[in-house]
């Protein structure tokens, strides 16, 4: 399914999954998308999958990195970054 998929209401049309997960991992996920300002843990893991599809090619080293940086932006910490510093030799 595409961001195109529509239900003729304009808005996507969406499907319900089951993802397992351990305890700690879904307890990282909600204190993240919590922290990050996220409504819902559903948004959350929308955008996570959405960047990872999206962007195949990036490794788990250069998703951490992002991370980071996003972080740092959404709570003050922040600095400015090439492109370059993000991506480092990843790419």
């Amino acid at each position: 399914m595409s961001d195109a998929d529509t239900n003729g209401g304009g808005e996507p049309e969406k499907t319900n999954i089951n993802v397992r997960l351990t305890e700690s991992l879904l307890a990282d996920v909600d204190a993240t998308w919590q922290d990050e300002g996220y409504n819902s843990r559903s948004e959350f893991i929308r955008e996570a999958l959405r960047d990872a599809v999206r962007h195949p090619g990036l490794t788990r080293k250069s998703w951490k990195e992002i991370a980071a940086v996003e972080h740092a932006r959404r709570t003050g910490d922040s600095e400015t970054f090439s492109r370059e510093d993000i991506l480092g030799d990843d790419e």
